[in-house]
């Protein structure tokens, strides 16, 4: 990276609670500093040139998954995305697709995800006819502690939906998110739901069938979850339920 140089940042305006906005792309010009990331370059524009410009952020440590956005045609998190990545120095910047937009570069991510949820009854079902309170909660194995903590580690940014071709044409589709958390909990064998149960709930063409296994998800995940793993691992478990 030759320091110093200037960054040019092609970014998605439109704020749909103006009367009268319109969307367009506004060009913005910045000096490059050593280990810039695209989210150390949006807040500087923000605070040096246009306080008007909206993105969210919240951990800058990619936990939190709310900069994700669209950075030269690919979904991903503006904090873990460095400048030096482009030679060029032009960097092109579009709020995720398949989201309500808030404004410019922020959409609400957290709607779809509750809404999801609701959807796809996202929590533990447990046996209430097994319940004691005053006894003491069964031990999980490591093995299965594991297999759960791996699926946890998703921060819902939202990439994943913003990658699926499918999502982006079926917006009944749950995607791959919606897949990977329900994965989660008919993994844990605290749970008492059975594989019928599942099978209602995703076992069609806006579930495991849908998917047209295009890796839009697992190639642009920035945490680097096995998608198509669990994706495969259901269908598995919904071909069963069929026979």
């Amino acid at each position: 990276m030759s320091q110093g140089r200037t960054l040019t940042f092609n970014i998605f305006r439109y704020d749909p609670q103006q009367s009268g906005d319109k969307p367009k792309m506004v060009k913005y010009q910045i000096e490059e500093t050593p280990g810039m990331s695209v989210f150390i370059a949006l807040n500087q524009l923000r605070e040096q040139q246009d306080s008007s410009l909206q993105f969210d952020f919240v951990c800058r440590a990619g936990i939190c998954g709310s900069c994700a956005m669209v950075i030269n045609g690919f979904p991903t998190l503006a904090c873990r995305t460095l400048t030096s990545k482009y030679p060029k120095g032009e960097i092109t910047l579009m709020p995720l697709p398949g989201f309500e937009l808030i404004g410019d570069l922020s959409v609400n991510t957290g709607k779809f995800m509750r809404e999801l949820a609701e959807r796809l009854k996202l929590w533990l079902h447990p046996n209430l006819d097994d319940v004691d309170v005053h006894r003491l909660e069964a031990p999980m194995a490591p093995e299965e502690a594991a297999k759960l903590y791996e699926l946890e580690r998703c921060v819902e940014c939202g990439v994943c939906v913003s990658a699926c071709a499918t999502k982006q044409m079926r917006e009944t589709f749950v995607g791959a998110v919606g897949m990977m958390k329900l994965a989660r909990f008919e993994l844990d064998s605290r749970d008492q739901r059975g594989v019928e149960d599942f099978y209602h709930v995703i076992g069609n063409q806006d579930g495991v069938f849908g998917c047209m296994t295009l890796l839009g998800c697992q190639d642009n995940c920035p945490k680097d979850l096995p998608h198509m793993q669990q994706i495969a691992y259901l269908r598995r478990k919904m071909a069963v339920a069929l026979v």
